[in-house]
């Protein structure tokens, strides 16, 4: 009886050793948020990006399409049958 509570209470403070020696690290690795530095990006700076590709993306669809109907095209082989 007495070597069951003994061995309890080894595992008990193995167990906390453990946690706290686990929980000890957490200030030191990546894991603790970075002080100083917003956990999010701007939303301003976000938005304003986003438009700026979309405008890009208009562009480069507008060039596109003139392309597709002049009928240009940068491939000069023949063109292979459908199936």
């Amino acid at each position: 009886m007495a070597r069951e509570r003994v061995s309890g209470w080894m595992w008990l403070v193995g167990g906390n050793v453990l946690a706290l020696g686990v929980l000890g690290f957490y200030s030191t690795l990546g894991a603790a948020p970075q002080a100083g530095q917003p956990p999010f990006a701007n939303p301003v700076d976000q938005r304003s990006e986003m438009v700026r590709e979309l405008r890009e993306i208009k562009e480069l669809l507008k060039e596109q399409n003139a392309l597709l109907k002049s009928g240009a095209s940068k491939f000069d082989g023949p063109i292979p049958p459908r199936r």
